[in-house]
C-alpha cells in the first residue's frame, strides 16, 4: 500500500516538472520571438534618426524612393505599414493663453505706475503676480 501511494506521488511529481518545463519552454519561445522584433521597436519612432529609418523602410516590400524621403515621411510610411495611428496633438486653448498674457500686460502697468510712486510694496507684490502668471502660460502650453 505504501508503495502504491509513494508511486502515485513520484508519478504526480514527474507531471508537474513536465508542465513547469512545458511553461518555460513557451516562454523561451515567446521571448525569443519578441527579440527578433526587438531591434526594430528599440527606440520609438520619432527618437529613430533618419538614416536608421531608412533602414527600417527599406525593408518594407514595394517601397522605393526611401533614401530621398524626409524624417516625417519615413515615419508616415512606417506607422502606415505597420498600422499605427496618429493620436492628434492637444490643442493649447489659445484664448486661455491670451487671457493669462493679457493680465501680465495689466499688471507690468501697475508695476510701473507703482515704480513712479515708489511703492516697493506694491512692485514686490505685483512682480510676484507677474511670475506666477509666466509660469502658468509656460505650463499651459
Amino acid at each position: 500500500m505504501e508503495e502504491e501511494t509513494k508511486t502515485e506521488e513520484t508519478q504526480a511529481e514527474e507531471v508537474k516538472e513536465e508542465a513547469a518545463t512545458e511553461t518555460v519552454e513557451e516562454t523561451t519561445e515567446e521571448t525569443a520571438g519578441a527579440a527578433a522584433e526587438a531591434p526594430e521597436d528599440e527606440k520609438p519612432l520619432d527618437k529613430m534618426t533618419a538614416p536608421e529609418l531608412k533602414e527600417v523602410a527599406g525593408k518594407i516590400p514595394g517601397v522605393t524612393g526611401v533614401t530621398a524621403m524626409k524624417k516625417a515621411e519615413l515615419i508616415a510610411l512606417i506607422k502606415e505599414n505597420r498600422g499605427i495611428v496618429d493620436e492628434e496633438p492637444k490643442k493649447v486653448e489659445t484664448t486661455k493663453i491670451k487671457k493669462l498674457k493679457n493680465k501680465i500686460v495689466d499688471l507690468k502697468a501697475a508695476k510701473t505706475a507703482a515704480k513712479e510712486e515708489k511703492n516697493k510694496k506694491e512692485i514686490d507684490i505685483l512682480r510676484r503676480r507677474i511670475n506666477r502668471l509666466k509660469k502658468m502660460t509656460r505650463k499651459a502650453g
